[in-house]
Parts: structure tokens; sequence; C-alpha cells
């Protein structure tokens, strides 16, 4: 039998702990770490739609990328969204196992498989940590290429229709410094590196004039784009680790963010 702590402490050697932001919620939030995990859902963040599909297909665990809960609660009642995943959850016996920005910063975490999907060379974090990780990431392109044949190679990467960008189409980009989510506070770290691009989720919109007039494009997939690919191949990486264990991940999960 594989149990919850059994999958979680695989995720951690993943992910460790102390990559995590301090003001993160990581680790198992939610369960019984002695319970059978045979049954596994991984998922970009734990909404009514994913919380429903995990309990109809009786997970035994979801592992997410975002923290439920986030921040510290006073009372879980079914009178605020939070309280009432939490409760169907817990009714359902789901555990729930976060580990956020320490997947982002891992070895082989989400920055890491967005730089190795672009093509980078010479890969390295733009806020190293004292182990050689660290947060972001930052590479060289093989070859300069145009900011807008940069952009259609994400848009592959992430099996995107539309994407929003911010620069000059035509300007030459040699060096990329990526940054999944919301990750405005790395743009110093990318100009620190020379980098002048920048792959971020999201951006908001005094960064974007910021890094514009600093000579800094940026790609902007959407939060969404940026992150959930990783989490569907962390679900065959468990499946792989754990060949007794039936796992997927969400197929009714969507980015809540539509373009017309």
């Amino acid at each position: 039998m594989t149990t919850v702590a059994a999958v979680v402490a695989f995720l951690e050697s993943l992910a460790p702990p102390h990559l995590a932001e301090q003001w993160d919620n990581v680790g198992l939030l939610v369960g019984d770490q002695h319970r059978d995990a045979g049954r596994v859902m991984t998922c970009l963040t734990v909404t009514p739609a994913t919380a429903a599909e995990a309990v109809r297909r009786r997970a035994d665990l979801i592992v997410t990328h975002h923290p439920l809960p986030f921040r510290p609660l006073k009372r879980v009642t079914s009178e605020t969204t939070v309280g009432r995943l939490l409760l169907d959850l817990i009714s359902s016996h789901v555990a729930v196992c976060s580990f956020h920005t320490a997947f982002d910063s891992a070895r082989s975490g989400i920055n890491q498989r967005l730089a190795e999907g672009i093509g980078l060379e010479g890969i390295v974090p733009l806020i190293a940590a004292e182990d050689g990780e660290g947060t972001g990431r930052c590479g060289r392109l093989a070859e300069p290429m145009p900011l807008a044949t940069l952009v259609a190679v994400v848009k592959d990467l992430l099996c995107l229709a539309r994407i929003q960008w911010v620069g000059d189409s035509a300007a030459a980009i040699r060096s990329l410094a990526i940054g999944c989510g919301a990750a405005d506070e790395l743009l110093d770290a990318a100009r620190h590196h020379g980098c002048n691009a920048m792959l971020l989720g999201e951006a908001r919109f005094h960064t974007c004039l910021e890094a514009e007039a600093a000579g800094i494009a940026l790609i902007l997939p959407g939060h969404f784009a940026s992150e959930r690919f990783a989490l569907e191949q962390l679900a065959g990486v468990l499946a792989g680790q754990f060949p007794g264990v039936e796992v997927w991940a969400s197929e009714d999960e969507r980015d809540p963010i539509q373009v017309g």
C-alpha cells in the first residue's frame, strides 16, 4: 500500500520545502498521512470544479500547486469558498498537499522546465540559494532570435493560440529570464543578469511600463498556462514512481480567464 506520507515524502525530495518562500504554505495541508493513496490527482488550484472531480473520482490525495488553505484560518464554515472546499474534501477523506514556490524553484521544477523547454543554455537561478538552487531561471539562447520568433516558441511549448508580450517584435533576444506565475519582483534580477527579455506568467501594468523603459521585453502567457503544464507532467512522474497508484491530471480544470 502506498500511503499519503510516501507520496508527500517523494514530492519533498523533488521540491525540498526549504526552497519555498517564507510567506508560503507547503507540505501536507489536509488529511491523514497514514491513509492509503491509491488514487492521486494533480491540479494547479483546488477550485469547486477540481474538488468536485476529486470527490467524484474518489481521489485519496490532491497534489495541488497553489496551497489550500493558503492563509491561516480562524474558522472553517460553509459561508466561505475555502471553507466549503475544505469541508467537502475532509468529509470525503481527500488529502491535499502543495509545494508551490518550492516546486517553482526546484532543480526539476516549473521554471527549470520552462527554461529547458525553450532550449536555453547555461541555465542558472535568477536569485541563487546557498545549495545552488534558487528563485527563477535565466539562460542564453543558442542564437539570438527576434522577439516575435521567441513568442512563437513559447506559444508552441505551452500549446497556446494567443499570448501577450511587451517590446519590439523585431528586437533580437539574446538571453531570457523566467519567473512562472506572478513574478514581477524578479524584474530587477533579470536586469542584473543582463537579460533583454523575460517570461512571466503575468505582470502588472506598471511592471510592463518599467520593463519597456529598461529595454527588457516581456512574454506573458498567463498565470495558468505558465504553470499548469508542469502539473500535467508531474502526474506522469508520480505514476512512474508509484506504479500501483492511479494518477491523473485534473480533466475539469480550466483557466478562468477567457480570451475573445
